[in-house]
């Protein structure tokens, strides 16, 4: 009777505790210039190339138990409601990943390796949170702007065809951009599957429980954990860090268990043994893009700019740009961005589509580093990163940075050169940034060969004047 009253007791103080919670942590997604219906296309894909190469376990009493955790799960994740399913893997590595759009597998290793369900449902649930913030298409972005360059940035080249994109860096399948996130990537991870633990009714602390018992573990048998560690590098203080963001949830209501663990358990233990990832014949790969090399240099070959101006209004109303009526638009059909180029600022060099003559309007969602708000110097820093990381042959201009009004709001201006490696020409970048919402931005990119720059520069001065911010 005295253990129904504590039991009781505890019950009551979580119900407590979860009314009077404090502001979770709020976790945001990165650049992305993937849709969400090619996350999923994506994750399809690759989830055919996956399961060429790993065994799904095939016991539907141990799968229908997975399901059941991962609906639970889904039930509460954040961001968009992807069709999420769940397989088992008759693999005796300790490990787990979910691809692109929700496709989850679970190693039989790490099944076998678990106390309870609740750390089953912890790495279950930092998987799921992967998905939800789309890092596996962020890592795709990133490294496509690697392959692509400036078009990207503009929405240009993100609307084209999926396995045209995938393909550039890597392919479908086990491919490391999907599968390999940072450390920041991974703090996201746990600060998000701590909140979808809590509303799925189990203890946050689990996912920290588990993840330490994964790493006694792996001091007795590192074989069988050194791919683990590999795809999901431990953030500094992760159990505190848990257990911080437990105490912001302000608790949880436990939930009966989906099912009877030391059952499934058993089950498992009874199977012939599993073969390890490496024993699998064409096991996992780890993959990345050739980017194919530049080919012979290209010419520019533009009409002079027309002093007559078109407007371009934004599909969605963000905002309205003035350029040149001979100059063609070129929309994004999964970001805010344009590219505006006349004929022949656009060039085919290689299999790739890049810009060498023309204007990207575009919004930015800066790259999290911390859970605090940037201000526009911070965010326009997180923009330059990125633009240089994908563009390293520009070498940005010291003390050419300026303070600039943009649709009568603070902006910032940075200045880029290089020697462009589709023309073999020096190439003027100019980057001009606003705040838009929160700490986003909206930018300009005014791109020419520097021959063209100064005789361009009224017409850019045109555009600049005539950009209009709707939010």
């Amino acid at each position: 009777m005295r253990q129904t009253a504590k039991d009781i007791l505890l019950l009551s103080l979580a119900v407590v505790m979860a009314q009077t919670a404090t502001a979770q942590t709020v976790v945001k997604p990165g650049f992305n210039i993937f849709s969400e219906q090619q996350d999923v296309e994506i994750g399809k894909q690759s989830a055919v190339e996956v399961e060429k190469q790993m065994p799904v376990l095939n016991d539907s009493q141990i799968q229908n138990y997975v399901t059941s955790i991962g609906q639970r799960l889904a039930a509460v994740a954040p961001g968009p409601k992807f069709p999420y399913q769940f397989k088992v893997v008759n693999v005796s590595d300790v490990n787990a990943f979910a691809l692109p759009g929700g496709f989850m597998y679970i190693f039989r290793g790490l099944m076998e390796s678990a106390h309870d369900e609740a750390e089953l449902a912890g790495v279950m649930a930092h998987e799921m949170s992967h998905v939800a913030l789309r890092h596996g298409t962020n890592q795709a972005s990133k490294a496509y702007l690697a392959q692509a360059g400036l078009g990207v940035l503009g929405g240009m080249l993100g609307g084209g065809k999926t396995t045209d994109i995938v393909g550039a860096i890597g392919g479908f399948g086990l491919n490391s951009v999907f599968l390999k996130f940072s450390r920041t990537a991974e703090e996201q991870a746990d600060i998000t599957g701590a909140q979808i633990l809590a509303k799925a009714g189990y203890d946050p602390m689990a996912m920290a429980r588990m993840f330490e018992t994964l790493r006694e573990q792996a001091g007795r048998d590192p074989s069988k954990l050194e791919r683990f560690f590999s795809d999901h590098p431990a953030p500094a203080e992760r159990a505190q860090r848990i257990e911080g963001e437990t105490q912001l949830i302000g608790g949880y209501t436990p939930h009966s268990p989906v099912g009877d663990f030391s059952r499934i358990q058993a089950r498992l233990g009874n199977m012939p043994k599993a073969p390890s990832a490496e024993q699998l014949a064409g096991g996992p790969t780890s993959s990345t893009g050739s980017g194919g090399g530049r080919q012979t240099p290209v010419s520019v070959n533009v009409p002079t700019p027309s002093t007559r101006l078109k407007s371009y209004n934004q599909r969605q109303g963000l905002y309205s740009v003035r350029y040149p009526d001979n100059w063609r638009v070129l929309e994004s059909q999964n970001t805010a961005g344009v590219t505006l180029a006349p004929d022949g600022g656009i060039v085919t060099s290689g299999q790739q589509e890049s810009i060498v003559y023309g204007v990207i309007v575009n919004t930015y969602d800066p790259e999290p580093s911390s859970n605090r708000q940037l201000s526009l110097e911070q965010a326009t820093e997180n923009l330059i990163s990125q633009i240089m990381q994908g563009n390293d042959y520009l070498r940005r201009q010291q003390g050419m940075g300026r303070r600039i009004r943009i649709d009568g709001a603070a902006g910032l201006s940075a200045f880029f050169a290089g020697t462009s490696p589709v023309t073999n020409r020096t190439e003027r970048v100019v980057l001009m940034t606003r705040a838009f919402s929160g700490d986003q931005l909206i930018y300009l990119l005014f791109i020419a060969p520097e021959s063209y720059y100064d005789g361009l520069k009224p017409t850019f001065d045109r555009i600049l004047s005539g950009l209009k911010v709707n939010k």
